[in-house]
């Protein structure tokens, strides 16, 4: 039986190995193909892929088979669940794969795309740009088709030459700037608050007037400090829960 093949990564040691390689192997869950296989690979093999020990790489898997994005069969393997609800939990977990798991999962649509003036909002991560460009996506529950959140990315148009669309439909935004793109991303910041649905995004998010939604602003930087890609989405708060994990040492 062929194995699922997660992607590859490179390990931050300030961040703990599990953790790392615990969101990375649910990103390349989240975000497989409907055709990939649902065996992963074994301990041993995982261990290797991702240049970490067996321990390291069981409480990973732990950390999986406790959210039921998998499930452990002994002499049969560990096996993707095909049923699991995805894309509901949204966490802040500090690395650059537990934002591309975060934005996983879902069925995209890419509903506008192009170049446009600065919005007043975003001048002051663009100060030398007059013209960023823009993706809008709606994203979907797949198994229900009810949508869940509405991104709005806004990118260095340096960076948009470089973009495939049907990646942005197959893959998070961030996992094509560091990945296709192969961007120089340093860090992400994210800001998350409550706000009430306006006209369009009740419109997009199929949600009454003024219900309350989670407005989430995230924004990519390079090693320079020079800002990528700034990303505003709108969360059904009837949907979405934010969880901030912080590591004690």
């Amino acid at each position: 039986m062929t194995s699922f093949a997660p992607d590859s990564i490179v390990l931050n040691r300030k961040l703990p190995l599990w953790y790392q390689v615990s969101q990375s192997l649910r990103a390349s869950i989240l975000g497989r193909s409907p055709e990939a296989p649902l065996r992963l690979p074994t301990e041993e093999q995982l261990a290797e892929h991702y240049g970490v020990s067996v321990l390291t790489m069981r409480q990973a898997l732990k950390e999986l088979e406790d959210e039921g994005l998998i499930s452990r069969h002994r002499r049969r393997g560990t096996f993707i669940e095909p049923g699991v609800r995805r894309g509901t939990p949204v966490q802040l977990l500090g690395s650059v794969d537990a934002i591309v798991a975060q934005q996983s999962g879902m069925t995209t649509e890419l509903l506008d795309h192009g170049t446009a003036p600065v919005p007043a909002e975003m001048a002051e991560y663009f100060p030398d740009l007059a013209r960023v460009a823009t993706y809008h996506r709606l994203r979907s529950d797949e198994k229900t088709g009810e949508p869940t959140n509405h991104a709005v990315n806004h990118v260095r148009p340096e960076l948009a030459a470089r973009i495939d669309l049907d990646d942005l439909v197959r893959w998070p935004m961030t996992k094509v700037l560091r990945d296709v793109v192969e961007a120089d991303i340093s860090r992400i910041t994210d800001t998350v608050e409550a706000r009430l649905a306006d006209p369009e995004t009740a419109r997009l998010l199929q949600v009454p007037l003024l219900s309350p939604i989670l407005h989430y602003t995230g924004v990519t930087y390079d090693s320079s400090g020079r800002v990528l890609d700034v990303v505003v989405i709108h969360y059904r708060g009837d949907r979405f829960a934010f969880t901030v994990t912080l590591d004690a040492t």
